[in-house]
């Protein structure tokens, strides 16, 4: 069975309380809820992680591409303009990742404009709101389905 690991980033444990404007209102385990039923449609299995440390999400990224998960879905979070280190733990690993954003992180700040992601993954999705999440599922399952063998 095709293994797609969902990776959130600080804070985001906070969605659905931390600026409802920005972020909408449903929750974390929300998401994770429908897209727990999204995978079993397809036949995937599906795995989440959320941390606000850096050093854990780097060792959930290397943990996943030695363990042969195929696909990556992560919001980085505040990570996205910051973290090298987390970058490099998804090349280290030769994990393929599809970048989420809940806001469209080009239409705020212009710190929030420069991704260390986007550039090494198979896409990005940002602006659809928590949507963005199942697209990304989507999007990984026709990756895995193009490169399967």
């Amino acid at each position: 069975m095709s293994q797609v690991l969902v990776l959130n980033g600080p804070n985001l444990n906070l969605l659905g309380t931390r600026e409802p404007e920005k972020y909408g209102s449903l929750r974390l385990s929300d998401i994770e809820k429908t897209l727990a039923e999204e995978a079993a449609d397809l036949g995937v299995s599906i795995s989440f992680f959320q941390s606000n440390s850096e050093g854990a999400l780097v060792d959930r990224v290397q943990e996943a591409g030695l363990s042969g998960c195929e696909v990556a879905i992560v919001n980085p979070a505040g990570y996205s303009h910051t973290s090298v280190p987390l970058r490099d733990a998804f090349l280290g690993v030769s994990l393929p990742l599809i970048e989420v954003h809940v806001s469209n992180i080009y239409a705020r700040e212009p710190f929030r404009h420069h991704s260390y992601f986007s550039d090494i993954a198979i896409g990005t999705l940002a602006g659809f709101g928590p949507a963005g999440y199942s697209m990304a599922l989507t999007a990984a399952y026709a990756y895995i389905q193009n490169n399967a063998g």
